[in-house]
């Protein structure tokens, strides 16, 4: 049985986004979901130079092997003045350096949250265009906003509505890569 990937666009510690692609995860029955905690794969920061230097490192290796070899993606992507990460941004640009199609075929449920009462939705539009751009197909797409007020790490999502709506997207990506 093949797997769903699922990480976090962040390489904090911790990062509010892992804690919701957690969640995520542990309502997902019958289906293997792997998890990535991304804190633990730093990358250089991409320029030419550094790949002439140094090639490709085993663990974008790995990561990009993991992404192909999954049925689906799960990411949630964080935000840093209404765009994603500067960490998120350089693993995509090593991972289309590996293979620009390297999201060709893949499904994806995109999640974005933060404090604000946004909800990372400027990163979630900018990195939905990003993922197309190497073929990724984002299927549903979720963002919760006052992260603080609307999640709490034992329970998961407590606001009642937004709780629903993620479920009813979590469902539809299952659906969609089944």
């Amino acid at each position: 049985m093949s797997y769903i990937l699922a990480f976090a666009g962040s390489n904090s510690s911790v990062s509010i986004n892992y804690k919701l692609v957690k969640f995520t995860a542990s309502l997902i029955k019958g289906q293997e979901v792997k998890l990535r905690d991304m804190s633990k794969y730093p990358f250089p920061m991409y320029s030419q130079d550094a790949e002439n230097e140094n090639g490709f490192s085993n663990s974008l290796v790995e990561f990009k092997n993991e992404i192909t070899n999954a049925q689906g993606l799960i990411i949630s992507v964080n935000e840093h003045n209404s765009y994603p990460s500067a960490y998120f941004k350089n693993t995509m640009d090593w991972l289309s350096r590996l293979d620009v199609k390297f999201l060709a075929d893949k499904k994806i449920l995109l999640m974005a949250t933060s404090n604000g009462g946004r909800g990372a939705i400027g990163a979630l539009e900018v990195t939905e265009k990003l993922l197309a751009r190497f073929q990724g197909t984002v299927v549903e797409s979720f963002s919760l906003p006052k992260y603080g007020e609307n999640f709490d790490e034992e329970k998961g999502i407590i606001n009642n509505e937004l709780a629903k709506i993620h479920a009813a997207k979590v469902t539809s990506f299952l659906k969609a890569i089944s």
